[in-house]
């Protein structure tokens, strides 16, 4: 992942469904994170535990909640759009016709189950390939109504075949509220 006015960060990323197991390693600079979830047991490196016993600001969640919205995240952002199908999620009856930044798409809006999350989601399809080329969202007021000037939208482009399923490669995250660049994820099969 590259971030304006910060190091890259290199992340290697297992997934595996059947067995349960959830692997995130993440490097930036000379700092690796390591996240390990098996069957939902969480377990925690020495090198991470002297880490999170040296911080003086103690993060909003526990190292092992952290692993948790990483997983969650990843399948998430990485089982799209096969998660729209999840029983959670809430999808519109009509498929909306819109423009984005000068291209026409079949938007499909989705919410999910309060237990999942709030956040309002807008799904971007190409009408001719069907390709899903844009995801965004927005956040939601105390009544459940969008709040127009939150949330980021995220350009797909390139594919990479992974396990016979093609991904997208790289994914450009930007803020709906100025269009502000915040880094672009670069998917790589090594």
């Amino acid at each position: 992942m590259e971030t304006p006015n910060k190091p890259n960060r290199e992340s290697k990323i297992v997934i595996n469904l059947p067995k349960d197991i959830f692997i995130l390693e993440a490097t930036r600079d000379s700092v690796t994170t390591r996240y390990y979830l098996n069957k939902g047991k969480c377990t925690i490196s020495l090198t991470d535990s002297l880490r999170i016993a040296n911080q003086t600001k103690k993060p909003r969640r526990t190292h092992c909640e952290t692993a948790e919205f990483y997983k969650n995240y990843y399948t998430y952002m990485y089982g799209l759009p096969m998660k729209l199908k999840d029983t959670s999620t809430i999808l519109e009856n009509e498929i909306e016709h819109k423009n984005f930044k000068g291209k026409d798409y079949l938007v499909l809006k989705a919410s999910y189950e309060a237990s999942v999350g709030t956040d309002v989601w807008y799904f971007y399809f190409d009408p001719e390939t069907y390709a899903m080329e844009i995801y965004q969202f927005y956040r939601v007021d105390d009544n459940g109504n969008q709040k127009n000037d939150t949330g980021e939208y995220i350009l797909l482009s390139e594919t990479e075949t992974i396990n016979n399923i093609k991904m997208p490669k790289d994914r450009a995250w930007y803020m709906n509220k100025d269009d502000r660049y915040l880094g672009t994820d670069f998917l790589s099969a090594k």
